[in-house]
C-alpha cells in the first residue's frame, strides 16, 4: 500500500530530520528515516493521536489508555481516547472516525487482531502511522509497530514460579494441577500459555503435574481450548466452579494452578474461596497486571504472585515512538524477527517483565508508585 505523505520526501528537511547519523567501519554514513513498511518518513507537522483500547472493564487498560493520554497531550498532541467495550464493531467504528477526524498516529490495543485488516487499511490510505499497543494487529500490513512487554517470558515466569515453589525440579509431586488460557482472540494468549508449557509441560509428561479435569491442552499450540473469552473474571470463576463440583467433589484438593492474569486469578480465586480453600491451604495461583484486588489477594494468601507489567512504562516507549515519528526519525525497536503479524514481521519493542510476590509487593509495587498503600490496605 502506498502511503503518500509517509513515502514523500519533503524538499529542503531531509537534512534537518530526515536523516540519522550512522557509523559503519568507521565511515561516516546516514540512513533515512522509515516507517514499519521501510518507507520513508516526513516530519508531522501536527500531532493527532487516536488511542483505541479494547474495554474498561480491566484496570489494567484505564490506566494505559489515561496515562498515554496524559504523556501526549503534556508533548502538545490532540488524543482522541476510545474504549471500545470488548466490541470488535464498535472498535472498527472507533478507529474510523479517529482517521475521519484527521488522526495522523494511531494507537490500537485490539479487541480482535484478525479483524481490524480492512479499517487499517482506510487508516493507511489517510496515510496514518499505526502503532499497535501491547496485542499485535493481526493479517495486515499496515501495521507500522508494535509495543509491548516481552509475552513468552510472562509465561515463562509464571511456569518457573510453579516449579522452584513446588520442587519439580527436585523430583516433588505429583501434585494436582488446573490450566487456564485467556482470551482465544487475542493473540497475546497464545505468547503467555506457551511461555508457561514449555516450563510445565515436562513435568505433566512424567506425571509430577497431574490433571483430573483432563482439560489440559496436549500442545501448546491447542491453548485455546481451555481459553476464557474476554478475560472474563466470571467466566473463569464459572469455569472454576464447573472443575472443582465435576472433578474435585471427592475432597480431592487442587494443589496448583495456572492463570495467564489477574482478572481470571480473581474468579478461580473467588471459585476456591467459596468451595472452602483458605490461606492456609490455598493452592499456588499465578496472574499477571499487578491490578490491585489481585495485590490484595497476594497479600491475604489468595493468590501467589503476579507478572508485574509497568504499563507506565509501556506507555512511556509508545511516547517515544510517537516524538520519533513526528520527527521524521525511524523509532527505536529491538526485535525485528519474533512478531510475524501473518502479513509482515512488525518491528517491535519488547519490555522485560518481572514477578511480584507478598514479600515484593512493598518494594516494587509500593516504593516505585505503581499503586498506593492505601490501594492494598497497607
Amino acid at each position: 500500500m502506498m502511503r503518500k505523505n509517509k513515502l514523500a520526501l519533503v524538499a529542503g528537511v531531509g537534512a534537518m530530520a530526515l536523516s540519522l547519523a550512522a557509523c559503519s567501519s568507521g565511515d561516516d554514513a546516514t540512513t533515512t528515516a522509515t516507517d514499519g513498511t521501510g518507507e520513508t518518513m516526513a516530519p508531522i507537522a501536527d500531532c493527532s493521536v487516536g488511542i483505541s483500547m479494547p474495554t474498561r472493564s480491566l484496570e489494567r487498560w484505564i490506566n494505559d489508555g489515561e496515562g498515554l493520554q496524559a504523556l501526549l497531550e503534556a508533548d502538545g498532541c490532540s488524543v482522541d481516547l476510545q474504549y471500545a467495550d470488548n466490541k470488535t464493531d464498535q472498535q472498527i467504528s472507533q478507529i474510523q472516525n479517529m482517521v475521519a477526524n484527521g488522526s495522523n498516529i494511531l494507537v490500537v490495543a485490539s479487541v480482535d487482531g484478525t479483524t481490524l485488516g480492512p479499517v487499517l487499511e482506510e487508516a493507511a490510505n489517510a496515510d496514518a502511522i499505526v502503532i499497535a499497543y501491547d496485542r499485535l494487529i493481526l493479517a495486515s500490513p499496515n501495521v507500522d509497530y508494535y509495543a509491548t512487554f516481552d509475552n513468552y517470558s510472562v509465561g515463562t515466569l509464571q511456569g518457573e514460579y510453579i516449579v522452584d515453589t513446588l520442587g519439580l525440579a527436585d523430583g516433588a509431586g505429583p501434585f494436582n494441577f488446573e490450566a487456564f488460557a485467556g482470551s482465544p482472540d487475542d493473540n497475546n494468549a497464545g505468547y503467555f500459555f506457551g511461555g508457561a508449557w514449555d516450563v510445565l509441560s515436562q513435568y505433566v509428561d512424567s506425571g509430577q503435574l497431574v490433571n483430573p479435569s483432563n482439560t489440559a491442552p496436549a500442545t501448546k499450540e491447542d491453548w485455546q481450548s481451555i481459553g476464557i473469552l474476554g478475560w472474563g473474571s466470571d467466566d473463569a470463576q464459572s469455569e472454576m466452579d464447573n472443575r472443582l463440583s465435576s472433578f474435585y467433589a471427592d475432597g480431592t484438593k487442587v494443589d496448583v494452578v495456572l492463570s495467564p492474569n489477574d482478572s481470571l486469578a480473581q474468579g478461580i480465586s473467588q471459585s476456591l474461596v467459596l468451595s472452602g480453600y483458605t490461606a492456609a491451604d490455598f493452592p499456588v495461583l499465578t496472574g499477571q497486571d499487578g491490578d490491585k484486588a489481585s495485590v490484595v489477594n497476594i497479600l491475604a494468601g489468595l493468590q501467589s504472585m503476579t507478572v508485574w507489567k509497568d504499563t507506565r512504562l509501556l506507555g512511556e516507549r509508545v511516547e517515544m515512538m510517537i516524538q520519533s515519528i513526528i520527527a521524521g526519525e525511524t523509532p527505536e525497536v529491538n526485535d525485528t524477527t519474533t512478531y510475524d503479524n501473518g502479513e509482515k514481521v512488525v518491528p517491535s519493542y519488547l519490555i522485560t517483565p518481572e514477578v511480584v510476590t507478598a514479600d515484593t509487593v512493598q518494594s516494587k509495587l509500593i516504593e516505585s508508585g505503581f499503586l498506593q498503600a492505601s490501594d492494598v490496605g497497607l
